[in-house]
């Protein structure tokens, strides 16, 4: 197989399994929030993102650095079982010191101590993922289809097994033995490609420091990440908060995900164009990622403000009135994150501008402690939510001064102002219709039809080039399929 079918069958393989990911909470989430209610789903979001942490100390970073080792020496066999070796033995070291500490700490512990004790599985199963060795010799097949069976198995158990509010064990138990098997499985299509013959004398000294510097840039923006979350649960002691924040949050980040997936295929596009020195043509993709992000974030901004209100209920279930305030809260990190994700990740590390790029995340972490401190402790998950939008401002802020002389700002201002006052017509036209049509579903559906209608009308009128662009291309595919028929 040729060099670039390979990569392709590698990116649709990931491709689906995103796709996946990105579908099965739509399935499971408005079950497991009525069934659970908002105080369990408030305590396995604190549990694990408790056990995210040793996971993330555990593992050290190997997952990147392994995947980055093993791609370097893929076709020497003897070499590759050396790197194998080395890399799985220091995983083997750090998460047994994790463990170690985490039973001490909390399966020994009196709150949660049965929630703590079975998510101890999903540490051990962090020990035995292997699944960056076989994303190192591009073997991507294996490690997608072994995520999907998982994934839809588990899902598949949570709809027969977890019934009612108590079963909240049952659920976690379901997820961490599904990653587990899931890991497990790996290690049986591993003898393959490990045939090389005895290795000599493994070196882990020579993996520490570049480990180490890849796991300073990764444990900052997974503790920034899940600080909120940790702070909250350790602050208030009403798990319910920690539920309305958790499903807030899912519904968020599925629409920041919509709008950083262009990130995935710019990252390698823009350091191979660095590599060879063409500034302007980084220039210009970086002018279309923004023009990207505002299109799309702007309208998803303003859109679930509007049906907030109506669509928790229907989609959560009774009792989570509170995440529809936070999810109008949570609104700006739509745009904030596309933001950050084309000058963070985008421009700033492909541009070898790692170490500013790591320190406008601790600054981050750092904003977010203080301010989750004070506004937690006033406003519990509101405080939460508050805190997450301005320390994500403050991350913005630093990577913005990092790069201003890099990027032309004017042209990119004008721009957004475009896509703004078109949404603010949106919300609008979409309030006017919250005003007529008092039937939540329907409600929802006529906003959504109403708000798309008005939000292209608006930019037909500006005569915007991006949506020129996009609807050419519909109109040329309808023409190809129409000469087809």
């Amino acid at each position: 197989m040729s060099e670039k079918k390979s990569v392709v069958r590698n990116y649709m393989y990931n491709l689906i399994y995103q796709v996946l990911i990105l579908i099965l909470p739509l399935v499971t989430t408005p079950y497991l929030s009525r069934v659970l209610g908002p105080e369990n789903v408030g305590i396995y979001s604190f549990t694990y993102s408790i056990v995210t942490y040793f996971v993330l100390f555990g593992s050290l970073g190997i997952a990147l650095y392994g995947q980055r080792e093993i791609a370097y020496v893929q076709n020497d066999v003897k070499k590759r079982k050396k790197v194998f070796l080395e890399l799985i033995t220091f995983r083997f070291i750090t998460l047994a010191i994790a463990v170690l500490i985490y039973c001490l700490i909390f399966v020994r512990g009196k709150q949660y101590h049965n929630y703590y004790s079975i998510l101890l599985i999903e540490l051990l199963a962090a020990g035995f993922d292997i699944s960056w060795f076989f994303q190192g010799i591009e073997e991507f097949k294996k490690t997608v289809l072994r995520n999907v069976l998982v994934r839809v198995v588990s899902v598949s158990l949570v709809f027969i097994i977890v019934k009612t509010s108590s079963d909240l064990w049952k659920f976690i138990l379901i997820y961490s033995l599904g990653d587990f098997l899931g890991n497990l499985l790996l290690w049986f299509y591993l003898p393959k490609y490990l045939n090389g013959g005895k290795v000599g004398k493994l070196n882990l000294k020579v993996h520490f420091i570049p480990l180490l510097m890849l796991f300073i840039p990764q444990v900052t923006v997974k503790v920034y990440n899940l600080l909120d979350t940790t702070m909250l649960g350790a602050i208030i002691s009403n798990k319910t908060e920690n539920g309305y924040y958790e499903q807030s949050q899912k519904v968020i980040r599925l629409l920041i995900t919509i709008v950083t997936s262009l990130g995935v295929v710019m990252i390698p596009r823009v350091a191979n164009i660095y590599a060879n020195g063409d500034k302007k043509q980084i220039n210009k993709y970086i002018k279309n990622s923004f023009t990207f992000v505002f299109f799309i974030s702007f309208p998803m901004m303003f859109g679930i403000a509007s049906i907030a209100k109506d669509f928790v209920p229907i989609f959560f279930g009774k009792g989570y009135d509170k995440a529809a305030t936070l999810i109008m809260i949570f609104c700006p990190m739509i745009l904030l994150m596309g933001i950050e994700n084309v000058i963070g990740s985008q421009y700033m590390l492909p541009t070898k501008r790692q170490k500013q790029y790591t320190i406008s995340v601790v600054m981050g972490v750092i904003a977010n402690l203080i301010l989750n401190i004070i506004f937690i402790n006033l406003w519990q998950s509101i405080g939460a939510s508050i805190a997450t939008i301005l320390s994500q401002i403050v991350v913005d802020s630093f990577q913005i001064y990092y790069v201003r002389y890099d990027i032309k700002w004017k042209p990119l201002i004008r721009i957004a102002m475009r896509y703004f006052v078109a949404s603010i017509c949106m919300f609008l036209a979409c309030l006017v219709v919250k005003l007529i049509v008092h039937i939540p579903v329907a409600s929802i559906i006529s906003q959504i039809i109403v708000g798309i209608l008005t939000y292209i009308g608006i930019l037909i009128l500006f005569k915007d080039r991006f949506l020129n662009t996009i609807l050419e291309k519909v109109k040329e595919k309808l023409n190809g399929l129409r000469v087809k028929a």
